[in-house]
């Protein structure tokens, strides 16, 4: 039987670092924006190599809502899916969601802003996916009766081992050494996206703490009404994170 993991995210919130941790365990096969190219083609927000996405994956929401709700790639015995929050627009289906075992990777909006800066010079509230992700999060407190798993990054940053043992722990799968760290580079599993998104990343091996995080005053005038805006989202779910 395989455990899916939908772990529900918003962009820059080293959520692709999670991804490697997942991969390069022994059990798992990982699954990277499965609905990013559904959201642009919906869209047609002007991301980096937006033709390019779109070429690599289904246009249609319910055909990857198909593919989520079927086997696992390789029947692995764990299916990490990275989930975009931002990506699942209103009127995307999220009956498939029944089939896995959902959790939330959380990140305070002024740090999330200033990465997201780095990459695109326009960000609003919903590019950062914090709203969605609140919406999602009460969706599965709703179908499950209980609050599912809740992770902080800056928790993960500062002491991987006991952040992911308390994370497996609630995902219901074993922790593994593997998971702290990852040989750099590229991954066949990357979406075609990378080359924008993953430098970062793709020079990492393991989880490293910046020398320090982003504060609200770091962010241009532009920027802080929405991290203001997305404060209270954030601070929900973070009264539910792992200790």
């Amino acid at each position: 039987m395989t455990i899916k993991i939908a772990m529900w995210s918003g962009p820059r919130n080293i959520s692709t670092a999670m991804m490697r941790s997942f991969e390069n365990r022994d059990d798992s096969e990982v699954s990277d924006e499965p609905f990013y190219a559904a959201f642009l083609a919906k869209t047609g927000a002007q991301h980096p190599m937006f033709e390019e996405v779109l070429a690599s994956q289904p246009n249609d929401w319910r055909d990857v809502a198909a593919a989520m709700a079927g086997p696992a790639p390789g029947g692995s015995p764990v299916w990490y899916q990275k989930q975009m929050c931002h990506h699942m627009l209103p009127e995307f289906g999220l009956e498939w969601m029944a089939g896995c075992t959902n959790a939330f990777l959380i990140r305070p909006p002024e740090q999330v802003l200033a990465s997201y800066l780095a990459k695109r010079t326009v960000v609003t509230l919903d590019d950062i996916g914090v709203v969605r992700q609140n919406e999602i999060f009460d969706l599965v407190c709703d179908r499950t009766g209980s609050v599912p798993p809740v992770i902080e990054g800056s928790d993960v940053l500062a002491d991987p081992r006991a952040a992911l043992s308390g994370l497996c722990a609630a995902l219901g799968i074993p922790f593994s050494e593997k998971m702290l760290s990852w040989p750099a580079g590229r991954r066949a599993s990357d979406g075609v996206w990378a080359p924008a998104w993953y430098d970062a990343v793709e020079r990492s091996t393991g989880f490293n703490p910046p020398a320090r995080f982003a504060t609200f005053d770091d962010l241009p005038d532009t920027l802080k009404p929405v991290a203001e805006a997305a404060r209270p989202y954030y601070e929900r779910m973070a009264q539910h994170k792992l200790a």
